[in-house]
């Protein structure tokens, strides 16, 4: 190699090196931006209720359930939790147990001294009451809660760019039409695609899958290298439609020490006796089938 060459050869590696420098302090920049939206997101998203440090589950890998509410909350309007989710995490047998509670379910409320259907625990205490009525209702601890605001929830969608789904029931709602087979959905389909249930023979039951099918498949939009550019719209929606008491290391920790426990996920609904009781409707679940539940959810 001539001196020619070796110049040629030495300029071409400053080059390189230097190229690799700006892409190192780029993706540095990047992370750095990511992880502020991120940090902003989970401040706005942390509402803690009173019931905090309970326990330290956590740091002993215990079980620890979850409840999940989805709310339709409004101007001028507290909201119900149409949507109620018991997620119970047991790490000695990597599985995560899932119960649905139809709304109707009626059931103590617990602080108002009186019977009502158990999605009106929000509407009257927000995340506490409802943790407390779910708690007594199964016989089993809540402790954490996650809040999904529904009427967010399309924009939640639109900022991952839309979600896929596989329908498996042929139905029209709201002037859309949702035909069998995997179909691509933006905020607003989606909405409609998780609310309908009077047409679906499942009841609730149908309308809580399709929900739960949404949330699995913005998980995985969200996710995925084409929602990266997009990451500070996404954190930004998420943190003003989501709340939950988790703090930031408590969610580190889940993901650090109970990864693998969402290998094997079992889903149940509690089943009771539709009747109406002075012109209202409501399911009425009895003792076993509550013990049935809380047996299943304790694993």
């Amino acid at each position: 190699m001539n001196r020619s060459e070796r110049h040629q050869k030495r300029k071409w590696k400053k080059i390189v090196s230097s190229i690799s420098i700006l892409l190192l302090i780029g993706l540095g920049i990047y992370a750095f931006s990511v992880y502020q939206s991120m940090n902003s997101a989970l401040s706005a998203m942390h509402d803690p209720i009173g019931r905090e440090n309970i326990n330290n589950k956590l740091s002993k890998k215990e079980p620890f359930s979850v409840l999940l509410l989805g709310v339709d909350e409004r101007e001028g309007d507290s909201g119900r939790s149409d949507t109620m989710i018991v997620m119970t995490v047991h790490p000695e047998n990597k599985s995560v147990k899932m119960v649905s509670i139809p709304r109707d379910t009626r059931t103590e409320i617990v602080g108002r001294g009186k019977e009502d259907k158990i999605n009106h625990a929000y509407a009257f205490g927000g995340p506490e009451m409802s943790i407390a009525t779910v708690e007594n209702f199964l016989n089993i601890p809540i402790d954490y809660y996650m809040k999904l605001n529904m009427e967010g929830f399309k924009d939640i969608v639109d900022a991952v760019g839309g979600v896929t789904v596989q329908n498996d029931l042929d139905f029209t709602y709201n002037g859309t039409h949702f035909p069998k087979g995997e179909i691509k959905l933006d905020g607003e389909s989606a909405l409609k695609y998780s609310r309908m249930r009077y047409d679906d023979s499942r009841g609730d039951f149908g309308r809580q899958q399709r929900q739960r099918q949404i949330i699995q498949a913005v998980m995985k939009e969200g996710a995925s290298l084409s929602s990266l550019a997009n990451y500070d719209d996404i954190f930004k929606v998420i943190g003003k439609n989501v709340k939950t008491n988790m703090t930031f290391s408590e969610m580190m920790d889940i993901q650090k020490n109970y990864k693998d426990a969402t290998k094997t996920v079992e889903q149940i609904a509690v089943k009771g006796k539709g009747t109406k009781i002075d012109g209202v409707y409501y399911l009425l679940v009895s003792d076993e089938e509550r013990q049935r539940v809380a047996g299943f959810m304790k694993g």
